[in-house]
């Protein structure tokens, strides 16, 4: 067990919108988090990063969040879209939490930006200013520091948003593989056809927790929601 929410509730701006949060997160799990707008998904994440305290139930973490070698994708903000820095820089941040007591990055932190840099298909905008790069670009790189983080567990708040089809597919086939090879995924999507294909589980949130299982279950649980 990585982290267990146990019939937690999570508030914004003193109201409460995610209710009844029940559910275990494994090692090796890749979930997806369905749910309208305003249906309390990201509020959730900063939950599961320690950001956020329950105000009922409580989040278990197998070790604390900063221990855990998270890597983090939040939404894009404006802030983000104009980072003063090259695309390695920014890539290359995602290493920070590793430092410890080291006043530098070292070699193997550099060699991590630039693999996942390459993952991600932007070895070659690794000096081009970060602002520079189109949206979809953006997003990968941010994607790229996020993947310089991960030790253990890979959040992604709407990581498809603003990808071409082909990065799209580009982006699963890589989680894929990365979940294949035993990091833990939890992923907030829109994208029902691409969650109900690639994850394990699914949590569907509705200001409260309305279902959460596997993804076969999850496929009987809408066909019965919806007859």
């Amino acid at each position: 067990m990585l982290l267990s929410c146990q019939n937690a509730a999570l508030a914004y701006d003193g109201r409460v919108v995610a209710d009844g949060l029940r559910f275990t997160v494994s090692a090796g799990d890749y979930l997806c988090v369905l749910g309208e707008n305003g249906s309390g998904k990201t509020t959730l994440l900063h939950g599961l990063l320690g950001w956020k305290t329950p105000c009922t139930g409580k989040i278990i973490h197998a070790a604390q969040p900063q221990n855990l070698g998270i890597g983090y994708l939040p939404q894009q903000t404006a802030a983000q879209k104009d980072f003063p820095a090259s695309v390695f820089e920014v890539v290359l941040s995602g290493r920070i939490g590793r430092l410890g007591f080291r006043p530098f990055y070292a070699a193997a932190d550099k060699v991590a930006a630039q693999k996942n840099l390459k993952r991600l298909g932007l070895g070659r905008f690794g000096r081009q200013c970060f602002r520079e790069l189109s949206g979809g670009q953006q997003r990968r790189a941010l994607l790229a520091r996020a993947l310089c983080a991960a030790q253990k567990l890979l959040i992604l708040d709407e990581p498809l948003a603003g990808l071409d089809p082909a990065a799209v597919r580009d982006v699963y086939a890589l989680l894929q593989k990365l979940n294949a090879d035993g990091l833990t995924i939890i992923m907030v999507s829109h994208d029902l056809p691409g969650a109900l294909s690639h994850a394990t589980h699914i949590l569907h949130l509705q200001g409260r927790q309305k279902f959460f299982g596997t993804v076969k279950d999850y496929k009987a649980w809408r066909k019965r929601e919806h007859a």
